[in-house]
């Protein structure tokens, strides 16, 4: 499974997972320290949840550790200067 985010505003993000948006990742707060939360759109049963949801939400320390646990996924940022993937 190959998971990217693009991002849609700063702390916004969408998930998708292979080229179908599954669920959101958002930043929690306005101040640190941040806390980011993905959180599937459908309310499936666990045996349907994409791997590594096993909740429909998820939170997390950083943007890093989300990033770790979905297994580095490219990131699209919306920022004007430059369109590229990171990661």
């Amino acid at each position: 499974m190959t998971y990217s985010l693009i991002q849609l505003a700063p702390g916004a993000y969408d998930l998708l997972l292979n080229g179908e948006v599954v669920a959101s990742v958002v930043r929690n707060s306005s101040y640190q320290p941040y806390t980011w939360t993905a959180e599937l759109l459908e309310d499936l049963p666990p045996a349907w949840r994409p791997a590594p949801f096993t909740e429909i939400e998820h939170i997390f320390a950083s943007l890093e550790d989300l990033c770790d646990w979905l297994g580095e996924p490219q990131i699209k940022t919306n920022n004007r200067h430059r369109d590229t993937w990171e990661r």
